[in-house]
């Protein structure tokens, strides 16, 4: 007995002294995390005490940080710090402190594109087309449109004194205003079609965009509308929940809307509609194009897979990862992957990419669009490319594919150039933000001479000559041959800017919409469908007809 006790003895001694040994074995041997650890401890205090140039501790953790961030390899995950994480919280929920006034630089100065309705500077008077050239009596001659913004917004209650320079006005105009809280809708007020069919834009898909789009389709159905144009065109996604709740709007209760699946506790559940639809009998034709991603995506294909409406345009960008935010103070937070999502159907429709610039190409040729590697995809590469992936289906029985985007159940693709526009592009070569100031003054002008009465108006040759005398006084070479043969080009964007300065926004939209083969396309199908199951047989019938080019 007493040897018995002696070994259990001995046994406890030794394993008392060794015990550190032993762990630090066994974690060798299992796992060295603790060891990294420790590792990454003395290569941070061996950089900070040895390096040969001096770097703070802080800036060290930084660098350390974002050096992790990078090796996840994934674009999406990112430590947002000051003005990104300001940015980042504008952007969801639409607000700000500020005056209220789209801007953009145009011939070295800050310009304005519209007043936001409501806003300090729509109620004080401020115009389309006045030229800010003073905030704070510091001229703003040269100033990008960054610093602009830096300058114009600021705490709610504080004042700011703007000059302006405004056509047909010998002096410029002095405002003292007030920056108030603006919320920027992410839908703005819809527009109606004859025959009675809405028009409404949705981007990005922020927290107050369930209600907006609501409040809008109410707004058009008293006005009598009969079917709607949803518009996800370059939205580039936003809140989750949000994109639930609007595709929530036009499903049936209990309808799967997305699931999303991740390795942590919660990240994996399945969202349904939580009550019935609204508007059951409205069809609904929704426009999509390469710029259409994340949430905006979980919109379009949700309402595909259930056969609610009819997508039109080009594959969508492809972006199926499910983002959280944890805050970790006022002015930080990280946003990290933390699972994919599914549309109902169980497609995903992330594209594999090594990098997002190689993804916005992918998209982008796609879309038809010319991109710095290469040039648009022809139809049968499209067709090749979407034959080829995955096959899903909705509902009832078609077939909708995966593998990258929503491919939509027409392709529309909008005009490229011709070899006349692109020898005018590459003609204009850097100079283009001088060509968009001269057609930019060139409206304004119009605008001050009170020589363009009627929204429907034509571009003039006198209107283009103007344009190419700009050009040329800003050392633009360009020969008359060159820009004769690229005139509807130039007579479309000098169009539309015309109609913006002169007439507004809405007036703009209406010349845009007329140029745009995918709104015809949409406007078409709705002249002729009455129910929303009668645009889908419609659809079905126009891709069957028109060639592989259209058909997913």
């Amino acid at each position: 007995m007493r040897q018995r006790w002696g070994l259990i003895a001995l046994v406890a001694v030794i394993s008392f002294f060794t015990g550190g040994w032993l762990l630090q074995r066994g974690t060798a041997r299992d796992g060295n995390v603790y060891q990294r650890a420790r590792l990454f401890d003395d290569v941070l205090s061996h950089v900070a005490a040895y390096y040969v140039d001096s770097i703070p501790q802080a800036d060290l953790y930084e660098k350390a940080t974002n050096g992790l961030l990078e090796e996840l390899k994934d674009p999406y995950s990112v430590l947002l710090q000051g003005d990104d994480y300001k940015a980042l919280t504008e952007t969801t929920t639409g607000n700000y402190g500020g005056l209220g006034i789209q801007i953009d630089v145009r011939d070295g100065w800050i310009t304005v594109v519209a007043p936001l309705p409501e806003t300090p500077a729509e109620q004080a008077g401020v115009e389309t087309g006045d030229q800010i050239i003073s905030v704070d009596a510091k001229s703003t001659q040269g100033w990008s449109s960054d610093e602009a913004v830096k300058a114009l917004r600021g705490p709610a209650g504080s004042s700011v004194e703007l000059r302006i320079r405004r056509a047909g006005l010998a002096q410029p105009i002095t405002y003292k205003l007030k920056r108030a809280q603006i919320h920027v809708r992410s839908v703005p007020p819809g527009n109606l079609f004859p025959g009675g069919i809405g028009y409404i834009s949705l981007s990005p898909v922020a927290e107050s965009s369930t209600m907006e789009l609501r409040r809008e389709i109410t707004a058009l159905l008293g006005k009598g509308m009969k079917s709607l144009v949803l518009d996800l065109r370059g939205n580039p996604g936003g809140l989750l929940d949000q994109g639930v709740k609007v595709a929530d709007l036009f499903l049936n209760q209990d309808q799967e809307i997305v699931e999303t699946r991740g390795r942590a506790r919660g990240s994996t559940k399945t969202f349904v509609d939580m009550a019935g639809q609204e508007w059951p009998n409205l069809p609904i034709v929704v426009l999509v194009n390469d710029g259409t991603a994340s949430a905006a995506e979980i919109i379009s294909g949700a309402l595909q897979d259930h056969d609610r409406a009819v997508v039109v345009g080009t594959p969508t960008f492809g972006k199926g990862l499910v983002q959280t935010l944890f805050p970790f103070s006022d002015n930080s937070a990280l946003k990290l992957t933390t699972g994919r999502w599914y549309t109902p159907s169980g497609r995903t429709i992330q594209r594999t990419a090594r990098t997002e610039e190689e993804q916005v190409a992918q998209a982008a040729r796609q879309a038809g669009v010319p991109v710095p590697t290469g040039d648009a995809m022809p139809d049968s590469s499209i067709h090749a490319d979407t034959a080829n992936r995955p096959v899903y289906k909705t509902d009832s029985g078609r077939i909708v594919r995966g593998g990258g985007g929503i491919v939509p159940d027409l392709i529309v693709r909008q005009d490229s150039l011709t070899d006349s526009e692109r020898a005018f592009a590459t003609a204009l070569g850097s100079k283009f933000a001088e060509y968009r100031d001269a057609i930019t003054a060139t409206a304004l002008q119009l605008k001050n001479d009170k020589g363009v009465t009627s929204e429907d108006f034509t571009v003039t040759p006198a209107m283009r000559a103007e344009v190419l005398r700009r050009l040329r006084a800003k050392g633009v070479s360009l020969t008359d041959e060159t820009f004769a043969k690229a005139q509807s080009l130039i007579d479309d964007q000098l169009g539309y800017e015309v109609a913006r300065y002169i007439f507004g926004r809405p007036a703009e939209f209406r010349r845009r919409a007329r140029d745009d083969k995918q709104m015809q396309t949409a406007l078409g199908l709705l002249r002729k469908a009455d129910t929303p199951t009668s645009l889908l047989s419609l659809a079905m019938a126009q891709a069957a007809s028109t060639g592989p080019e259209r058909r997913n």
